[in-house]
């Protein structure tokens, strides 16, 4: 795949209502719960993320967004892969590490560089690594798809959930089927 830089986004622009001020759109998606994720890039650079999501089965993509301005946003520009890393229960201080400014958020942190020198962090429930397919700005946020040439999930780690500024994990409703919590 190819690589695509700063592409001009389709705008569209509906008549009616002006858009909803930030503060207050902020207030109404912390109303929705996320799975946390840690991603890091080659130098070595990261942070915390719940904008992560699936993009494709076939080719394999997924996205997340970093912040235009984030400290973390000229490395993920330059680079040439990245990984992702799904916390799980239990794994709070890390998310909160990767979420700090003006710290060193790999102090103290076990990780490793796959071959391509992106860091892997150890014993979160899950991990895959991709190339940068796609880098679009969008509004105030940077948009990355990838596609997936790594993975490795743990069957035996609960997620970790963000929720109106907290973190939290998950518990199965009844008879949802679910096998654990």
């Amino acid at each position: 795949m190819t690589i695509t830089q700063d592409l001009p986004a389709t705008q569209l622009r509906p008549t009616g209502p002006a858009p909803v001020p930030a503060d207050r759109l902020r207030r109404t998606l912390r109303r929705q719960a996320a799975g946390v994720t840690v991603i890091t890039v080659p130098g070595p650079a990261g942070f915390t993320a719940t904008s992560f999501t699936s993009v494709s089965l076939d080719p394999a993509l997924v996205s997340f967004y970093v912040s235009a301005t984030a400290s973390a946003a000229p490395a993920v520009r330059a680079a040439g892969s990245f990984a992702v890393h799904i916390l799980g229960r239990g794994q709070e201080e890390l998310a909160a590490r990767f979420a700090r400014s003006g710290a060193d958020r790999f102090a103290g942190t076990d990780w490793t560089p796959d071959e391509l020198g992106t860091p892997v962090l150890a014993g979160v429930a899950a991990w895959l690594t991709a190339r940068p397919v796609l880098l679009q700005e969008v509004g105030d946020h940077l948009l990355v798809v990838g596609e997936v040439v790594d993975t490795l999930a743990r069957e035996d780690v609960g997620p970790l959930v963000h929720h109106d500024g907290a973190f939290g994990g998950f518990t199965s409703a009844p008879g949802t089927g679910a096998r654990r919590s």
